[in-house]
């Protein structure tokens, strides 16, 4: 992002990107409690945003771990025994929906583990350093999204045994996958975007003028 701060803190309007994201959870009645794993050296900026934000629903925040599979499970442990599902989402995807957040979330509770996803709609090339190796069947591929959604009893079972076996993954469906639970994919929307690049911002300020224009 080339900023002198983690991505999430930069603002949208005024408001952080952290804090929009956290308001879209916070407006569901699916989630009961929100844990947020924050860099070390952020932990108390991120504190602080929460607490000023006035959410209705109660929000940790802890200092994560060296990678995105060691953050999200240092916040499962501050859940209650009494969660059914989990929901892993990042930071700074704030124009997730409402509606996605409660269809994936369905879908976990039906079949055990869900994500969001969009279709390729690109051809996609699998290299070998500057040749193509071969050209991949889009219609067998989707772009993972999150939120992802899991009973608890099964992301806990994927992350014990990516424990006992030293393995990481880079989202916690592919954990689950690997234990042989089947994943089901909720459709997701282009508009669900991972701010990354400064480029992203420029494209997140014109999504944040499109949810503020009123439905006639």
């Amino acid at each position: 992002m080339k900023a002198d701060r983690p991505k999430q803190f930069l603002t949208l309007d005024g408001v952080s990107i952290l804090v929009s994201t956290l308001r879209k959870f916070d407006a569901s009645p699916l989630i009961d409690q929100i844990v947020v794993a924050a860099p070390h050296e952020a932990v108390d900026e991120a504190r602080s945003l929460v607490s000023a934000a006035g959410l209705d629903k109660p929000v940790v925040v802890i200092e994560g771990g060296e990678r995105r599979q060691d953050s999200v499970g240092m916040a499962m442990r501050q859940l209650g025994e009494d969660i059914g599902i989990v929901v892993v989402h990042d930071a700074v995807r704030p124009f997730v929906s409402l509606d996605e957040i409660e269809q994936v979330i369905a879908e976990a509770d039906r079949s055990g583990a869900a994500i969001l996803a969009i279709p390729v709609t690109d051809t996609v090339k699998e290299v070998q350093r500057d040749s193509v190796k071969s050209t991949l069947r889009r219609e067998h591929l989707v772009l993972a999204q999150t939120p992802q959604a899991f009973r608890t009893e099964v992301l806990q079972e994927a992350f014990a045994s990516a424990r006992k076996d030293g393995y990481y993954a880079t989202d916690e469906a592919s954990l689950v996958e690997r234990g042989g639970h089947p994943v089901s994919v909720v459709r997701g929307s282009e508009r669900n975007i991972k701010i990354t690049r400064p480029s992203d911002l420029s494209l997140a300020r014109f999504l944040l003028e499109e949810e503020r224009e009123p439905v006639e």
